[in-house]
């Protein structure tokens, strides 16, 4: 119950020191690096659940 309420609590300060630590951990030129990596593992996730879903449907 309590983790719920830390998860609700993340304002924009927050949020900009989160934002401020990964730029200084990989810094400005590897940031669109990982954006295009997390958005096609999303992606792959998305058309792998697809799949799956048509395949349960064959089956019935």
């Amino acid at each position: 119950m309590i983790a719920s309420n830390i998860f609700l609590a993340i304002g924009p300060w927050q949020i900009g020191i989160v934002v401020l630590v990964v730029l200084l951990l990989f810094g400005g030129k590897k940031i669109p690096e990982l954006m295009r990596g997390l958005g096609s593992g999303i992606k792959e996730f998305k058309d792998a659940s697809k799949e799956d879903e048509t395949l349960e449907e064959n089956k019935e």
